[in-house]
């Protein structure tokens, strides 16, 4: 049994070592906030341990542990708890490493709403289609097409004039 209990052990860290990164920007766009992206995180790999799952491949690893991490981070925004608390200073919690392509985009991609940042996220940061994306998210790949066209454009008003550097 315990043999067994290391298998499991190895298995999940390697996942871990594998999407760990991924898990976390996802729960961090969600919830704008990383000791509570860094909760989910944890959480996520606990129900991996006991998921008693077999996935077909590293993708659908991948895409379960990306739509645990959604519905693990929409329940927590539902919660009592986090409508009834003020948020600190969030972005005192990022790296300057961790904020890709600098910090206006960083900042006008986290000011987006929910629904545009989660596509945005997962078509530019993590690579998925439209068509995954759709699969992901539950919408349908013409809902997934427009949310991208209106943040882009959202994004597009935000960021003009910004100049950036390389």
């Amino acid at each position: 049994m315990e043999i067994e209990s290391l298998h499991k052990d190895d298995y999940v860290v390697n996942i871990l070592k594998r999407h760990g990164n991924t898990v976390l920007r996802v729960a961090f766009s969600y919830l704008k906030n990383m000791p509570e992206a860094e909760d989910v995180y944890q959480e996520v790999f606990l129900k991996l341990l006991e998921d008693t799952n077999v996935f077909q491949n590293e993708e659908h690893e991948k895409a379960w542990l990306i739509r645990v991490t959604m519905n693990l981070c929409k329940n927590r925004l539902k919660s009592f708890w986090k409508n009834k608390i003020l948020p600190l200073d969030d972005n005192i919690f990022m790296e300057e490493e961790d904020i890709p392509n600098g910090i206006d985009v960083f900042n006008a991609v986290m000011s987006l709403k929910l629904k545009y940042r989660t596509v945005i996220h997962l078509f530019y940061y993590e690579g998925y289609t439209t068509s995954e994306i759709s699969k992901l998210t539950g919408l349908s790949e013409v809902a997934v097409r427009t949310s991208l066209y209106r943040a882009r454009k959202i994004l597009s008003s935000k960021l003009e004039g910004v100049v950036f550097s390389d």
